[in-house]
């Protein structure tokens, strides 16, 4: 039942144009129910109170200007309202449910901001850093002094734990954390990728920071703040547009606002240790690359014969994928050795062909040391040398190939033997000819009895009397040694290098900047830089120095022009 007060604004004619009827459904569970009826009444407001001039004793209050007529709304419903409009908003137990999902989901963001603050703050920790730095370098060091890519057994005989290296050091402490391999070893790898996070950390948050405040217009409006820098000088009867055109002939950015002006040069310093980070972080993922990414072979091949890549090659990580290059066959045409005039070997050489698998000949190349050749990524070096086999003739028949075996000797000297059997009927065991060699010029031969006969040089094809038969040397085949490798990293590393001169160079540009503010007839000018401050204070006096002379010169014009008027 409407309320007297209702009924009066219903009846009151200032009332009937405000009348709004709105029929609106309202869902509802259960059976369908007839739509609810609401009603809105608008009004003009009149408040009674004490006498005044209308009648009736009703008083007008003044409205506040813009404010409108004062409104009051009348709202009928049929039934009660649902429980949904009475909290203002929501959808019962639905939108309870949704506002608390809404709630964990801004608890859970606001989680993850501030441990993703807390790591960035800890990785960018300049100790840390340099703990990461230092513990790399070690680990290289230490993987200079370990051999590595030995087998196991080595390991055992050199670091056998009845007698452990300095009292601790056994085949465990190498084996166990893989610094056989030390460079592709998970802890070394895992300290790059630390080292790396750091950088990126100190980048993320406390260079790129550093660029954006450099780039910034930050003029000073105070001259006590100007003088607090390290700089700061005062000129008489100057303006701010003199000392502008003298700093922009000197390579400064300068702007003016009122009364103020900010200058600087050199902001490709503030970028350089950004450019610093960046490199090394190419350096250590070109090292990382090289380390679980590259093939790397060895093989000793006799003049003549050939051997196919992919045969010889070794994956070193979990990231070596094969390239088609491995199918291409290397053919040894020649091995020849040139020497010092006392006899030592003073380089040695490869001629060598790669055939594709249609047979055809794809490149031809004499390798030396430090001359390597490079084909599809793929680089083959001049490492070593050896002798295959000789080239004998024995009593006019062969020639015969008898294989040169090496023999260990004690130090760094090579020497290769083989042994020409002769018949002997008299004899269970089996005798003939010694012949050892040092290198490929020139054979040293013994007889039956191990005595020594003579010394011939295979290219002179002089026949040698040896226990009746007639020995001629044709021929010293050598073999030659050669180590393959495909690594992927080397273009990143070298990048990286090249990146890290450049940016290391840029690093050591000062970064200057230069305040002024015109107070009265006089400019108050200060300055600073990151480097290089005992030639920014020299460079700050010559600029000065320059105002009165362009004030002076600016004068004289306008003299001029005003005796010309």
């Amino acid at each position: 039942m409407p309320s007297p007060t209702c009924c009066h604004l219903l009846l009151n004619p200032a009332c009937r144009s405000y009348h709004r009827t709105r029929l609106r459904l309202l869902p509802l569970s259960g059976a369908a129910l007839p739509p609810r009826r609401r009603v809105h009444v608008y009004c003009d407001a009149q408040r009674r109170g004490g006498t005044g001039d209308g009648g009736g004793g009703v008083k007008r209050e003044a409205i506040p200007a813009g404010a409108g007529k004062a409104k009051k709304q009348v709202v009928f419903f049929d039934a009660a309202p649902p429980v949904s409009q009475r909290g203002g908003g929501g959808g019962g137990e639905e939108g309870e449910v949704a506002r608390k999902k809404k709630e964990k989901e801004n608890a859970a963001l606001g989680l993850l901001r501030r441990a993703t603050k807390r790591t960035l703050s800890l990785l960018s920790n300049l100790p840390l850093a340099i703990s990461e730095m230092f513990a790399v370098a070690a680990l290289m060091a230490l993987g200079t002094v370990i051999d590595q890519g030995e087998a196991p057994s080595y390991y055992f005989e050199k670091f056998p734990e009845d007698n452990p290296v300095f009292g601790v050091i056994t085949w465990r402490w190498i084996l166990t954390p893989g610094f056989d391999h030390m460079f592709s070893s998970p802890v070394f790898l895992g300290l790059l990728a630390l080292l790396a996070a750091s950088l990126m950390a100190c980048t993320y948050t406390t260079q790129i920071p550093i660029v954006k405040v450099a780039r910034r217009w930050s003029f000073m409006h105070s001259a006590g703040s100007i003088r607090k820098q390290e700089f700061a000088d005062s000129l008489p009867r100057a303006s701010i547009q003199d000392l502008g055109v003298i700093l922009m002939g000197s390579g400064y950015e300068v702007f003016t606002k009122g009364p103020s002006m900010y200058a600087f040069k050199g902001l490709a310093g503030r970028f350089a240790p950004i450019g610093v980070h960046i490199a090394m972080i190419f350096i250590m993922a070109g090292a990382t690359l090289s380390a679980t990414g590259s093939f790397k072979g060895s093989v000793d091949v006799p003049q003549g014969l050939n051997f196919v890549i992919g045969d010889v090659m070794k994956p070193k990580g979990f990231l070596s994928f094969a390239p088609d290059v491995f199918n291409t066959e290397v053919h040894v045409n020649r091995f020849y050795m040139e020497y010092y005039d006392s006899g030592e070997v003073s380089q040695f050489y490869s001629d060598l062909s790669l055939f594709d698998l249609d047979g055809k000949e794809v490149m031809r190349k004499t390798i030396k040391v430090n001359d390597p050749l490079r084909y599809g990524g793929v680089t083959i070096y001049q490492t070593d040398w050896g002798f295959s086999a000789l080239q004998v003739k024995k009593n006019g028949e062969g020639p015969f190939n008898l294989a040169m075996a090496p023999l260990k000797l004690n130090g760094d000297k090579k020497l290769f033997g083989t042994l020409l059997p002769l018949e002997n009927s008299g004899s269970s065991n089996v005798k003939g000819i010694s012949m050892l060699a040092r290198d490929l010029q020139s054979i040293v031969l013994y007889d039956q009895e191990g005595k020594f006969v003579g010394v011939r040089r295979p290219s002179s094809k002089l026949p040698i009397e040896i226990d009746g038969n007639e020995i001629v040397i044709e021929d010293a085949i050598g073999s030659t040694g050669l180590d393959l490798k495909t690594d992927p990293g080397v273009p990143v590393v070298y990048a990286g290098f090249g990146a890290l001169m450049l940016t290391t160079c840029i690093s050591y540009l000062s970064h200057s900047q230069i305040w002024a503010l015109q107070d009265g007839s006089t400019v108050v000018v200060g300055g600073k830089t990151n480097r290089a401050k005992l030639e920014f204070s020299e460079e700050m006096n010559r600029l000065l120095d320059k105002v009165p002379e362009l004030i002076s010169i600016s004068e004289n014009t306008t003299d001029s022009k005003q005796s010309a008027t």
